[in-house]
């Protein structure tokens, strides 16, 4: 499954470099079966012009993106955008493809760094897997987003999807993305973890 969710929302007065939310993900921040409109991230940047913070959103979400590839595409990203804060959103389809984990652990560490070493702050946004996986590598897929929050400080989503993945009403029929209804609720779960890196209202 391929494909790119390209979004970039500006406001009408410069910004500085820290004014830039990199989100960096795989489908489920690439409004995968949406349009782009409908997305968690594009519902970001309007609830962020509607309350007062002058931030550019730039998604440089792929869906199918694995952690490996992800660590590839950042430093160029970082360097297009200088972002003052990323949003690491990655992991799902190491799992989904039966990749080792200590893989995807790595790789997402690499990610921390790098974007710390910009000058970004990372939130970390952590995922579950379906419990057909197995008990044993959901349970450690699970694990690996805390484990990753606690080694580098990071505030931690705790699970995008929370309050939607058992919801049909709330996903699209392939049961792993949400559907248009759905994707306001995964903005609720993002936002009081995000909030607190914006910073004061200007």
């Amino acid at each position: 499954m391929l494909g790119i969710g390209l979004l970039l929302v500006t406001v009408p007065s410069a910004w500085a470099s820290n004014r830039t939310i990199l989100v960096f993900g795989d489908s489920l921040s690439a409004s995968h079966g949406l349009r782009p409109e409908q997305g968690w991230v594009a519902l970001l940047a309007k609830r962020l012009l509607k309350q007062g913070y002058r931030y550019r959103i730039v998604n440089a979400s792929v869906s199918g993106e694995t952690t490996t590839g992800g660590l590839e595409r950042l430093p160029h990203e970082l360097r297009a955008c200088r972002p003052g804060i990323v949003i690491l959103e990655l992991g799902a389809n190491d799992a989904l493809r039966g990749l080792p984990l200590t893989l995807a652990a790595r790789n997402l560490a690499a990610m921390v760094r790098l974007a710390r070493a910009a000058g970004a702050r990372v939130l970390l946004i952590g995922l579950l897997l379906p419990p057909n996986y197995g008990p044993r590598y959901t349970q450690q897929f699970a694990a690996m987003y805390p484990h990753l929050a606690r080694e580098f400080r990071l505030p931690l989503v705790p699970f995008l999807l929370a309050h939607v993945a058992l919801d049909s009403h709330l996903m699209q029929s392939d049961g792993l993305h949400p559907n248009a209804r759905g994707e306001p609720l995964v903005l609720n779960n993002v936002w009081p973890y995000l909030q607190p890196l914006l910073g004061r209202v200007p």
